[in-house]
């Protein structure tokens, strides 16, 4: 296949493409490489892919001819763009020009907290952003659609685990809130142009080359340098933590197998939570949530150092648990995380350790 993968130089995005890669699929991937994070990391992720980040120009294509994307030094199959989803026209001619077969949407203004500060950003990307994909879909008939929703939008919800039948009407950020306007707009481009379309709410991926504002690099940082780490919600809160390997497995077998349309009549309708649209919306998470101190322990011993730690109050946005119920996956495509805390972090401490120079401490 051919397939665009936006953010591919975060940290789900350049994993993914890894393995899409390395299986033979033509890749083209596409990142703004905005400054949310370090971008030396975003740098370091594309040097990875073979990307030369000297040779990449922001609107690599011009109105009257289209350059050459950035072409990979590693992988013939690789190419990329560094670029805005909100820049509509370079999204148009990236789409007119490739003719994808498939489109993974991995683009998105990350992170619950950060929301509180700067919610235009959210709305821009996460919005606007994912309108330009669908419209591109749309207009360049490209029916395969994966995009990344999140757990958050489970927000107030109660029951353990999080079902996709859920309700999801009570966010409690706003990164949240436009994650769920990301599934009801992919919803209605489904219905009204046949585009497949399958959702992935996903549950706190770690691993190697992950995000600096997550709990992994945050601590082992804190950890390494001798600082405290801020401990929320006294501890009282648990996450499925969810390996980086496990999620990009569950992202390529749902890319593999599109959406299909239900064909109901009426004496067989179809529950009030599912549709007749080409149209998908699964959990992908470990299915066990861990406990933040059994977290905080592995990690610990791990690094080989006791960690120094501050208790807070729950912070604004954040809630006690995340769990995912992963049986529609299960028994869909037979996918099940396979990769425990203890395995998975130790991988990621490794990884850390050399990218950061922590080999001696």
């Amino acid at each position: 296949m051919k397939i665009l993968v936006t953010g591919s130089a975060g940290f789900i995005g350049f994993h993914l493409c890894k393995q899409l890669l390395k299986r033979g699929d033509e890749v083209v991937g596409i990142d703004n490489i905005n400054d949310y994070y370090d971008i030396n990391l975003k740098y370091a992720r594309l040097n990875e892919l073979g990307i030369n980040i000297d040779n990449c120009i922001s609107n690599s294509f011009e109105k009257s001819s289209i350059k050459l994307l950035e072409k990979s030094n590693k992988y013939s199959n690789f190419r990329f763009i560094k670029a805005d989803l909100q820049d509509k026209d370079t999204l148009t001619k990236l789409f007119e020009t490739e003719k994808f077969d498939a489109v993974c949407n991995l683009a998105a203004q990350a992170g619950v907290r950060y929301s509180l500060e700067n919610p235009d950003a959210y709305v821009q990307s996460n919005v606007v952003g994912f309108l330009n994909i669908l419209e591109s879909c749309r207009h360049y008939d490209v029916k395969n659609l994966c995009f990344a929703s999140s757990s958050s939008v489970y927000g107030l919800n109660k029951s353990q685990p999080f079902k996709t039948t859920d309700h999801t009407d009570h966010p409690v950020s706003l990164y949240a809130a436009t994650k769920k306007s990301n599934e009801m707009m992919a919803h209605a481009y489904a219905h009204l142009y046949g585009i497949s379309t399958t959702g992935l709410r996903f549950f706190t991926v770690y691993g190697p080359w992950g995000r600096p504002d997550m709990a992994p690099m945050l601590f082992s940082d804190a950890i390494l340098n001798d600082r405290k780490i801020k401990v929320f919600n006294h501890g009282n809160m648990s996450r499925d933590f969810t390996y980086i390997d496990d999620i990009v497995d569950g992202i390529i077998k749902v890319m593999d197998n599109p959406a299909k349309s239900i064909k109901t009549s009426i004496e067989h309708n179809l529950p009030t939570d599912k549709s007749t649209a080409p149209y998908r919306i699964y959990n992908i998470g470990n299915n066990a949530p861990v406990r933040l101190m059994d977290f905080i322990s592995t990690l610990e011993k791990a690094i080989g150092k006791e960690a120094k730690k501050e208790f807070l109050p729950m912070q604004d946005g954040d809630v006690e648990i995340t769990y995912a119920d992963v049986s529609d996956l299960i028994n869909d495509f037979y996918y099940k995380p396979d990769t425990n805390l203890k395995d998975g972090i130790e991988k990621f401490v490794d990884w850390y350790r050399e990218f950061y120079g922590k080999n001696n401490e």
